[in-house]
């Protein structure tokens, strides 16, 4: 276990069998930035060859969503959504959010994402949309059903697409209604 200033930190390092090229780099740069909007575990410090940042000690999103009641459940999708938002209004595009598995961590009913290494600048970034397919695809949608929510597909996937095009607050407000 590594620790700085007495907390747990993760530290992040290219396998050298690894073709990725500047990945570390790339994800740390993201950290750094991302953490500004409050997005994403406390980055610490890099090199070239590795990063740092604070551990989080919580729940993958899928653990969390059967243990979890309704209420906080649906605090942590609107989390989610809202940190999703900021990085499409800042043009970035966080990628894989339409199987986020390993790449939300549930705290306190509180999302932190994790992950960045394909994280990029899009003029059309795409996260909002992608967490959309990855809450209505069949085996989050049913967990959902069980917890009591009603996932209306159809209207989830038309408001999705209105707001991909528009991208405006008032269509990504009737998006988030749309979780209930």
């Amino acid at each position: 276990k590594r620790q700085y200033k007495n907390k747990k930190i993760v530290v992040k390092a290219k396998l050298p069998e690894s073709k990725a090229v500047a990945r570390m780099r790339n994800e740390a740069r993201w950290l750094r930035c991302l953490n500004r909007y409050g997005i994403g575990p406390k980055f610490i410090m890099n090199n070239k060859e590795w990063f740092a940042y604070y551990y989080v000690d919580g729940i993958f999103f899928p653990e969390f969503i059967q243990k979890a009641k309704k209420t906080y459940i649906k605090k942590v999708i609107l989390d989610v959504f809202r940190q999703m938002r900021i990085l499409d209004k800042k043009n970035i595009n966080k990628e894989e959010m339409h199987h986020p598995y390993k790449h939300i961590i549930v705290k306190d009913a509180k999302a932190v994402l994790i992950d960045f290494e394909r994280t990029h600048v899009s003029k059309k970034p795409h996260n909002v949309t992608q967490f959309c397919q990855y809450i209505i695809s069949k085996g989050i949608s049913d967990i959902l059903k069980k917890k009591g929510f009603r996932i209306e597909k159809r209207k989830i996937m038309n408001t999705a697409a209105r707001y991909k095009k528009s991208m405006l607050d008032k269509t990504f407000k009737e998006l988030i209604a749309l979780v209930k």
